[in-house]
């Protein structure tokens, strides 16, 4: 396929390893980035680099049109939650091809407590939550959950997990929020205090396209981050696992918020209590930071899927879920994350443990 790609974000984790899978899955894809920080500009690997406004500035929208036209760019696909949501609003501008879902799909999504409130009224399991409408309410929010504890403190709006906190006193909670609010300048409404899901944590990625289901993967973490508090999205260790339990909460997911729903949708999953999958967060329109591990292990690279679908190109996908297990991910800072079956953690190692 002879294709030129737009990435958005372009040195920054997600825009990066989205490139080394599409790199993997086809040579012959030009792939041209953007930034509004040169000095992550300059590291990406992509072929070609433009400096854009932020995504909030006026000019976004028209400086982006510009590339598109220089670089005969084919498809724009946007990596942060912030271009996500532009691009959605502007994609009648720009004279390329955008596949993402409608922008009030988008809007939902991005707001993790009008998500909840939607996944549960449609019977989509998702822990229960409540709004921080003062932080004179937070005891009588901390009753309504019930006795147990910790508590999931959390912003509504962000990814990676931005000012969330497992808490287990009203005291707690207040000070995390009062913090954030002197410090951040992040109100004391734009929290939330949802059920602490103490299960295995999943991730699962799926791509649409009309309402129908085209290709979805799932993986578990297994360990945080640089030891990041539980909940936290972004895993050290993670493997493939096959769970359809969890591929269907997400589709349901879906369905919940579009009937028609077309483009990539990332999702956090965790077991409740009783070991049922709960939908926590839904990344619409962008792909997961660990997108190498649904895209380069399987019969499908998805991030390939993607282009193919957005273009219209021929799509030949037999069974739409693709979850090889045996493969891991390993991550470290400063290190490209690394993938391996299961068989090859004995090869090249000498145990000279006692």
């Amino acid at each position: 396929m002879t294709a030129r790609v737009l990435v958005t974000g372009a040195g920054t984790g997600p825009s990066e390893n989205l490139l080394r899978s599409l790199r993997a899955s086809d040579a012959s894809l030009a792939l041209v980035g953007c930034h509004h920080d040169r000095f992550a500009l300059k590291s990406s690997a992509v072929d070609a680099k433009y400096l854009v406004p932020p995504a909030a500035h006026r000019d976004y929208a028209r400086a982006l049109a510009r590339i598109i036209a220089r670089e005969h760019v084919d498809l724009l696909i946007p990596t942060s939650d912030a271009d996500v949501r532009r691009v959605a609003s502007v994609r009648r501008r720009l004279p390329c091809r955008v596949f993402l879902p409608r922008t009030s799909v988008i809007e939902l999504c991005q707001d993790k407590y009008a998500l909840t409130v939607r996944l549960r009224a449609r019977g989509v399991p998702a822990p229960r939550t409540y709004r921080v409408t003062s932080p004179r309410a937070i005891g009588a929010l901390f009753g309504r959950l019930g006795p147990a504890r910790p508590v999931w403190c959390r912003i509504r709006f962000g990814q990676g997990a931005l000012g969330a906190l497992a808490v287990t006193t009203t005291a707690q909670a207040r000070n995390w929020i009062d913090y954030w609010e002197r410090v951040h300048g992040v109100r004391a409404t734009s929290f939330t205090l949802s059920e602490y899901l103490p299960g295995r944590d999943f991730s699962c990625q799926s791509l649409w396209h009309d309402g129908a289901l085209v290709l979805t993967k799932t993986f578990e973490r297994i360990a945080p981050f640089g030891g990041q508090p539980g909940g936290a999205s972004v895993a050290a260790l993670a493997k493939v696992v096959s769970d359809p339990r969890v591929a269907d909460v997400c589709a349901a997911a879906v369905r919940a918020v579009d009937r028609r729903a077309s483009g990539v949708f990332c999702f956090d999953v965790r077991e409740d209590a009783h070991g049922v999958p709960c939908v926590t967060e839904i990344n619409a329109g962008r792909f997961s930071l660990s997108t190498n591990l649904y895209d380069l292990v399987g019969k499908h690279n998805m991030a390939l899927m993607y282009v193919r679908l957005a273009l219209d190109e021929p799509v030949d996908i037999e069974d739409e879920y693709d979850a090889p297990e045996g493969y891991y991910m390993v991550r470290e800072l400063d290190t490209l994350a690394g993938i391996f079956h299961a068989d090859e953690f004995f090869e090249g190692i000498e145990d000279v443990r006692p």
